[in-house]
């Protein structure tokens, strides 16, 4: 999947999430739907991850604001 922002992949998920309830898609098409769909759910979760690491590292370096760079682990 190609580089999203945030927000464009929470549009797209809102997006996805109204096609699948309108019940108009094949079997098929659903489940290519879903399938993007748990994909941006990922990425996003990734996303959120990554900035609650970020907002860690500025608040717990003993109570002193400083930016410290991290790894994600995956």
């Amino acid at each position: 999947m190609k580089e999203i922002k945030f927000e464009e992949a929470i549009l797209k998920l809102e997006e996805i999430a109204k096609e699948l309830e309108s019940g108009e898609l094949g079997l098929d098409e659903s489940v290519n739907k879903f399938e993007e769909g748990m994909k941006l759910s990922k990425t996003c979760t990734k996303m959120l991850g990554e900035a609650e690491k970020r907002i860690n590292i500025l608040i717990n370096n003993d109570g002193e604001i400083k930016e410290e760079n991290f790894t994600v682990e995956e």
